[in-house]
């Protein structure tokens, strides 16, 4: 299983259609909003590395979001 969470940087005021349109995504498994330098934190999971790129494509690709930072999690690593 494939697995990141990105954090995003969106127009101002859209934060909330933007979480509303993110859950809509397949692979998107959690979306909140956040206080700090992001606007909202999501959790995307697929079953192979391709999936998940695709899916984070489709985030990074929201006409709603300005900025995003995805980060990978490392299969295994504190289990």
């Amino acid at each position: 299983m494939a697995e990141a969470y990105i954090l995003i940087n969106c127009e101002l005021g859209s934060e909330d259609n933007v979480i509303k349109e993110l859950k809509a995504i397949s692979g998107v498994s959690e979306v909140k909003g956040v206080f700090g330098v992001y606007d909202i934190i999501a959790r995307v999971n697929a079953s192979n590395d391709e999936d998940l790129k695709k899916a984070v494509g489709k985030i990074r690709g929201h006409h709603g979001i300005k900025s995003s930072l995805t980060m990978m999690v490392i299969e295994g690593q504190g289990t």
